[in-house]
């Protein structure tokens, strides 16, 4: 699985960060940054939860 976001719909509400910091980070306009695209087993379903929980849909899942 590999997450993609797109840093242009983003709206800075930061849920991806508050379910999955080892994942997800934000610039200083509160965009969102990948700190890593493919997370390990451990972080996966809570990233997979972060992408459902996106209000403006900027984040996705690539399944490898």
């Amino acid at each position: 699985m590999r997450i993609k976001a797109d840093t242009g719909v983003c709206v800075g509400a930061g849920q991806c960060v508050l379910t999955e910091p080892a994942v997800f980070d934000q610039d200083d306009d509160g965009i969102v940054v990948l700190l890593t695209d493919q997370p390990g087993d451990q972080a996966a379903a809570r990233a997979r939860e972060a992408v459902g929980l996106c209000p403006s849909q900027a984040l996705s899942i690539v399944e490898d």
